[in-house]
């Protein structure tokens, strides 16, 4: 077997694997990965297989993302997720990038720890499962540059980083599932969704009360064509929470982040209700 950078001829092979486990992202997902770090994903294949994963995504100098630590089920306990989540870690290293961040699975979180990751906060994963009908409806979104240029701006401050070339990707892709909100002149709350393999994926989500909030979530729900829609918010956002579960949504699983090197760049995790996904932060 051979562990080498991932090209976009793997693309396929990552989606393969990602399709094997149950997880969500489709071939604009690993995408985004390539081409924001080219040099900064992984595989692990034997003969013309690809048997595993792992990807990095920079923002800016600050901080750096691992995820997709992914193993054909065939091919586990043989040591590839753990070899190629390190080179993952070394890439990153060699570069000079500070902090790096993931967000971990119970599964998952006792061999970071052993890498010296440590906790910083959790995230809780929902998911409505529903029967989509024919009044779900795919609107012009009507998001203006001036508005896209405002939200990148707070959402650099909410993030900890700049990631509005991966926010406008997210709006390019499928914009009507984008929802900007303002109230007085003022910027109340914005929505982006993703359309993945098996569900659409609602996140990031800021709003500023619930008064914004539960709009936006009915909105999307509206919007979304979907059977099944995912939603990875902070725990500590009892906003998120209840109106999830209002709107029928059921905890699935819990995810930590976490981070290895000076947290010098936390963002403002109180200013938002769900991550983009723990791929992406």
């Amino acid at each position: 077997m051979q562990l080498r950078v991932m090209t976009q001829q793997d693309i396929r092979g990552g989606v393969r694997l990602n399709t094997l486990v149950g997880w969500n992202q489709t071939e604009a997902d690993w995408e985004r990965f390539l081409n924001a770090s080219p040099n900064g994903s992984f595989v692990m294949e034997d003969g013309a297989k690809i048997v595993g994963t792992a990807a990095t995504f920079r923002f800016e100098n600050k901080f750096a993302w691992i995820s997709m630590v992914l193993v054909d089920p065939d091919y586990r306990n043989q040591g590839i997720g753990t070899s190629l989540l390190r080179r993952a870690i070394e890439y990153l290293d060699d570069t000079g990038m500070p902090t790096l961040k993931l967000d971990a699975t119970p599964a998952g979180k006792p061999l970071y720890e052993k890498l010296g990751f440590v906790t910083e906060y959790e995230i809780d994963r929902w998911i409505l499962k529903r029967t989509a009908t024919n009044e779900s409806s795919q609107k012009a979104a009507g998001t203006t540059a001036e508005d896209l240029s405002e939200v990148f701006e707070f959402d650099r401050e909410a993030f900890g980083a700049d990631r509005g070339a991966l926010l406008r990707s997210l709006n390019e892709h499928a914009p009507d599932l984008t929802l900007v909100a303002r109230g007085r002149n003022k910027l109340t709350g914005y929505v982006f969704g993703r359309r993945g393999l098996f569900a659409d994926h609602l996140g990031p989500w800021m709003a500023r009360g619930v008064e914004s909030a539960r709009p936006q979530l009915a909105e999307f729900l509206q919007r979304s064509s979907r059977d099944t829609i995912i939603v990875d918010a902070f725990r500590s956002n009892p906003i998120a929470g209840d109106l999830l579960r209002e709107n029928g949504f059921i905890p699935a699983r819990l995810l930590t982040r976490m981070y290895r090197g000076p947290n010098t760049f936390p963002g403002q995790p109180d200013s938002l209700c769900a991550i983009m996904g723990p791929e992406f932060g």
